[in-house]
């Protein structure tokens, strides 16, 4: 696959966890919109080859990045992005000033108006299959319809591509030249444990892929993932770049650590007297029914015990991490590491997202986490590339260009 370069942009690029992982597969990126200026230059710290922008997408004119990549329309092979799709409609009224992201998934169209790529590809929150009782689903299929693309969408369970975390990605494929989306969608290929606890029916179908090999291997656990990493006490920062504890333990960490001279942003935040003291009582897998009554925050002494039963959670380092969100904080998950008192680093939280140890953060500790939180985890990325890529290396049906 990675003989053959396909060409992309990425629109709503964030930090690049999307583009990392297509980009493993195959595919170059030209061209990349993010607006959060932090996000845009860990993207272009990590992507020097690709054109980075930081402006508002709105005030960006898609032919004229498709005249500056010297691109005829219908040549690039790919846009790929997360826009917020939410509050789109095709009948909506004009943006309004206090949601300016309503309709933002309009200026995706807008490029791929432009440009008329091969491919298109999508990714969302589960949350978007149920939003408007579908509605808002419907008109972004149809507006790709209009568009001239033959689209469909699945919901994808990440630790079945290998990512050691309860997450799920809403995927929408579309190829121009009438290729059926549904043969690019990744089979499982891990086992893994699951619960689907978000509408996943769309037009009286299932949009989650969930069966697996009876000899698919086992899922990555936490331990598989950051085993290998120096070990911290709360509140160490230590040296920006950090050496290795030990030799690579597994595949997924021999994979991550290819090429990487130490670990980069690996650095301890403080957490508080009290959860240090919370954390004492708390073993692996174990939440905050483990702590002490009079150690409980207040909104946790009038919980059931069976309510929030990641919150104050250590990690289970046999099982699968807690969804990365923007912020390790225990309150909100199990982000407490597994034997090391503390919480999770950006780097942990970084390698459970599966991003390789050569992928630099910027910004503040807090912006880190927040890029992390927000990626799509690149093997997931990868994953779905794949598939793309192997529609896309087939002779075309037919390639209108409109």
């Amino acid at each position: 696959m990675n003989s053959h370069s396909w060409r992309s942009i990425d629109l709503f690029a964030g930090a690049g966890g999307l583009t990392e992982g297509l980009s493993e597969v195959g595919f170059k990126s030209l061209y990349a919109n993010e607006v959060i200026d932090v996000y845009a230059a860990t993207f272009a710290k990590n992507h020097p080859d690709s054109l980075t922008d930081a402006r508002d997408i709105r005030d960006v004119d898609p032919k004229e990045i498709r005249i500056k990549l010297n691109l005829e329309r219908g040549e690039l092979d790919l846009i790929a992005g997360g826009p917020p799709c939410q509050g789109f409609s095709i009948n909506a009224p004009e943006r309004r000033e206090d949601d300016h992201r309503n309709h933002l998934f309009k200026e995706y169209l807008r490029f791929v108006e432009e440009f008329q790529p091969r491919a298109i590809l999508i990714e969302n929150v589960p949350g978007l299959v149920s939003f408007s009782n579908g509605a808002t689903l419907e008109a972004i299929l149809k507006s790709l319809a209009d568009l001239g693309y033959t689209a469909d969408v699945r919901i994808l369970y990440a630790p079945h591509y290998g990512v050691p975390q309860t997450r799920w990605r809403t995927i929408i494929i579309g190829f121009r030249d009438g290729s059926d989306p549904q043969e690019a969608f990744p089979q499982p290929q891990f086992k893994a444990p699951f619960r689907v606890n978000f509408t996943s029916k769309f037009n009286g179908r299932e949009l989650t892929i969930l069966s697996t090999a009876d000899d698919a291997p086992k899922h990555t656990t936490v331990r598989d993932a950051i085993s290998d990493l120096p070990p911290l006490i709360n509140g160490e920062l230590g040296d920006e770049i950090k050496l290795y504890a030990v030799d690579s333990q597994n595949d997924y960490q021999r994979a991550l650590r290819m090429n990487s001279q130490g670990v980069r942003n690996h650095e301890a935040a403080r957490l508080s007297k009290i959860n240090m003291d919370r954390l004492k009582h708390i073993p692996p897998g174990g939440n905050w029914t483990n702590i002490p009554f009079d150690l409980l925050p207040a909104g946790m002494k009038r919980a059931r015990k069976s309510d929030h039963t990641k919150r104050y959670g250590r990690a289970n380092p046999d099982g699968l991490a807690s969804t990365i969100l923007t912020k390790c904080d225990p309150h909100w998950g199990a982000y407490f590491h597994y034997n090391q008192d503390r919480a999770f680093t950006v780097r942990e939280a970084a390698r459970i997202q599966s991003f390789p140890d050569t992928y630099v953060f910027t910004g503040s500790r807090v912006a880190q986490y927040e890029q992390v939180g927000n990626a799509v985890p690149p093997l997931l990325a990868a994953a779905v590339g794949a598939g793309i890529a192997n529609v896309l290396s087939r002779p075309p049906v037919i390639a209108p260009i409109i």
